[in-house]
């Protein structure tokens, strides 16, 4: 079913465990990882990070298979060795433990995530061709009200600002479907003043890599 904007909400992270060592990234439609006493359950949400550029920075849900020292990233397809390496993905993933919902939004607006494209042509051809050379990195910019300096997102966006580390942008639509974007944030404080419309701020989520998506 078709869906709108109407309803979703926003929300970033704010609590991220300490990192766990990865020692086997195995090459699957799923990927199984295999972090030793890892402690996680289905359903969490894990930063990683990668010896596979790929993979590094994304951010994926737990999924069974799940034993003491093993785990799936659920939708997170390693099968391509040319891009993923055997025995290279190995590096980290640490737990998402906390978000922050950000409320008063407006006017959301994404950019990003189209293919990079090299055009070339031969001397002796009059026909140009291209290639695809990666994606350009997905960021998302929205406005807020002014007013809700005093929230605990506006708070959150700000204190992300400041020490510009790591986090992930997580927008759930109405009927359920998260995606996730890891980024950093930046948070424009200076107020901008329209005739005939609310004060506002500005913040941009600068992303790290490609979102992830579930349907629900």
């Amino acid at each position: 079913m078709a869906q709108v904007p109407t309803g979703s909400t926003f929300a970033v992270a704010t609590t991220i465990a300490a990192p766990k060592g990865t020692t086997i990234v195995s090459n699957a439609t799923e990927a199984l990882v295999t972090c030793v006493a890892h402690g996680y359950s289905a359903g969490d949400m894990v930063i990683i990070i990668s010896g596979w550029g790929r993979l590094n920075k994304r951010t994926a849900r737990v999924k069974a298979p799940l034993t003491a020292d093993t785990f799936t990233l659920e939708g997170i397809n390693t099968v391509n060795t040319n891009y993923y390496p055997v025995g290279t993905g190995v590096g980290t993933v640490a737990k998402i433990t906390a978000f922050t919902q950000i409320t008063t939004i407006m006017n959301p607006s994404t950019s990003g995530g189209e293919p990079k494209v090299v055009a070339y042509k031969f001397i002796d051809s009059d026909v140009e061709y291209s290639i695809n050379d990666g994606f350009t990195a997905v960021s998302y910019k929205l406005e807020m009200d002014a007013d809700s300096i005093s929230t605990a997102g506006y708070t959150a966006l700000k204190d992300l600002t400041e020490v510009q580390t790591d986090t992930v942008l997580k927008i759930t639509t109405r009927n359920g479907s998260p995606n996730y974007v890891p980024c950093t944030v930046a948070l424009n404080e200076n107020v901008q003043m329209t005739e005939g419309q609310i004060n506002r701020v500005t913040v941009s989520f600068n992303g790290n890599n490609r979102s992830t998506r579930y349907a629900s």
